[in-house]
């Protein structure tokens, strides 16, 4: 659902796709080819929210602010589900890992990884293509070139289920048993591996 708050209407690019269930509030600014999933609160109303071309904030994720705050997701940064953004900057390629907490005036670089269930405390500073896990958070090691391949790749699938949800997500009932005749999936993760 898309809602309009004190007179701010989200921007929201014709090419990204919001699931239905998620909830986008009031000052936002969602660029091309993004991706947000079902349960994603998105809420721009006490400061903005900038999410940039590319990126992707999935299922359960909540992205906030304190009062005059600008939330940033720079190009292709990677919101891995059930994430929480409180008044951070996320820099471009970075991803965020599962259940992650990134706290208030948090600048994470570009192109870094931060782990699952990982705890950033406000005001961190985390410079460009860092390993960082934890609670608190700890910079563990450099991302290498291997590492940032492979975020990357993974994050085009990300990229390109916006268009594939626009030209085949539908509200259905379901079957009650599996239909003999049934079409293959595609199977994303062996084109994503023979690509690794």
């Amino acid at each position: 659902m898309i809602y309009e708050f004190q007179g701010y209407k989200p921007v929201i690019h014709e090419s990204a796709f919001v699931h239905p269930q998620a909830a986008v509030t009031g000052n936002v600014i969602i660029g091309k080819n993004v991706y947000i999933g079902p349960g994603a609160a998105i809420r721009g109303d006490w400061g903005k929210i900038i999410i940039e071309d590319g990126c992707n904030v999935q299922e359960n994720c909540t992205i906030h602010m304190f009062p005059g705050t600008t939330v940033l997701l720079k190009e292709s940064a990677h919101i891995g589900h059930g994430a929480i953004i409180h008044g951070a900057t996320i820099g471009r390629n970075a991803m965020i890992g599962m259940n992650s907490v990134i706290m208030d005036d948090v600048i994470i670089g570009d192109e870094c990884i931060i782990g699952a269930l990982t705890f950033v405390p406000a005001e961190t500073i985390i410079p460009n293509r860092k390993v960082v896990v934890g609670n608190p958070c700890k910079i563990i090691k450099e991302v290498s070139d291997e590492m940032i391949d492979w975020k990357t790749k993974g994050t085009a699938l990300y990229q390109q289920l916006p268009k594939d949800c626009a030209d085949s997500l539908s509200e259905c009932e379901p079957l009650r048993e599996e239909e003999q005749n049934r079409p293959q999936q595609q199977d994303v993760y062996l084109t994503w591996k023979k690509n690794k």
